[in-house]
């Protein structure tokens, strides 16, 4: 079934692109691929799924881009994504730890990818004294992540405050459908975060069941409770510039995502037309 939304964008291609790549010229929003949705293909299997998916922007995480692996590998892989025109513009949600010096090597990577935001999701506050260190020493910007209800992030409140007290390089990853599944409408988050949101991860959750023992579930894009109109909308107004990375939770989903991004991919360009 197809699920359209009244909303005027207008839409441009990249000339380098071989075949159209969903972008949004007035708000320079462009769509893209979070690995993880991926997590059952080698990292080969992912570049040949984001050719046929032409998906040239690309969130690695872990099983597909160590960013703690060798120089060799790193480069190697890179020179592969090279040929296929393929950026890893980013890559998360990674672990970081009190340790500077462990966390440093997030940052090596980032320089040697030219990779300009990592996306984290420090589960200890005082975390955030060395990675600012990091951030201001590299100029390379951190996005928080967000997942559902009783996490550290949950709260857009919590995320507010880390951000007030920041560096401005300090922003948000916003996962759409882990806001949606802790209850929030994720156009007044976005709104709210004033200009800090470095990064958007397009999922789409239902809850349904007793409010004392809620079942989210992972649905396919526009299936769900998730406000795409609204924050398409916040989009345009904000002129943001940046990726929405198409992903999924659902390990069903997972075992064979090509539905699942198609419909995601005819969807973001049904809306921003």
């Amino acid at each position: 079934m197809k699920i359209l939304f009244p909303f005027l964008f207008t839409v441009a291609f990249a000339a380098t692109f071989a075949a159209p790549t969903a972008r949004a010229a007035d708000a320079g929003v462009i769509l893209g691929l979070q690995t993880y949705t991926c997590r059952n293909m080698s990292f080969e299997e992912v570049v040949a799924f984001a050719d046929k998916h032409h998906l040239k922007y690309l969130q690695m995480f872990s099983k597909h881009f160590d960013p703690k692996g060798s120089k060799e590998e790193t480069l190697r892989k890179k020179a592969i994504l090279d040929q296929h025109g393929l950026v890893c513009y980013t890559f998360g949600v990674t672990a970081t730890s009190m340790d500077k010096e462990d966390n440093r090597k997030l940052f090596e990577f980032a320089k040697l990818m030219g990779i300009r935001v990592i996306v984290v999701e420090p589960k200890n506050m005082a975390e955030w004294d060395n990675l600012e260190q990091l951030v201001k020493e590299y100029d390379i910007k951190l996005a928080i992540h967000n997942h559902g209800t009783g996490t550290v992030y949950g709260n857009p409140e919590t995320v507010k405050k880390v951000l007030a007290a920041r560096d401005p390089r300090i922003g948000v990853c916003l996962d759409l459908g882990w806001a949606t599944a802790a209850g929030y409408d994720v156009a007044k988050v976005f709104r709210e975060y004033q200009g800090r949101v470095f990064d958007l991860h397009l999922k789409d959750k239902r809850v349904e069941g007793a409010a004392d023992k809620p079942v989210v579930l992972d649905v396919e894009i526009g299936t769900g409770q998730m406000n795409f109109k609204g924050v398409l909308a916040e989009i345009k107004k904000a002129k943001w510039s940046g990726v929405m990375a198409i992903e999924t939770d659902n390990g069903q989903f997972a075992q064979d995502p090509n539905r699942l991004v198609a419909g995601a991919i005819e969807i973001f360009r049904a809306n921003v037309k």
